[in-house]
């Protein structure tokens, strides 16, 4: 079962809680800001246990998670209704 769900406000981990080495697969960008679950995408192997060609690994919780493109980017010039997707798994959000 999902720990967010659509409409729940999230933040991005600042830092990868286990020491390296580790392979990230979320944008620095987007670490340690707030968004909004989009929707709940599936389970899927952990990407960052792969990329060490680990197998059977666990499945984590895939989610796409939208920012408002003013709250990335420092001095943004577009409009303030620009928003902005990214993938990001379970392990790396927490609620708000």
């Amino acid at each position: 079962m999902p720990e967010f769900v659509a409409g729940e406000k999230v933040r991005v981990l600042g830092q990868w809680p286990p020491s390296p080495p580790i392979h990230c697969r979320t944008p620095y960008y987007v670490r340690g800001r707030s968004g909004i679950i989009e929707r709940y995408c599936g389970d899927f192997p952990d990407p960052e246990e792969l990329a060490f060609g680990r197998k059977d690994v666990k499945k984590l919780r895939l989610y796409r998670v939208r920012f408002k493109q003013s709250d990335i980017w420092e001095n943004y010039l577009g409009g303030i209704s620009d928003m902005i997707e990214i993938e990001i798994y379970e392990n790396w959000l927490e609620k708000i």
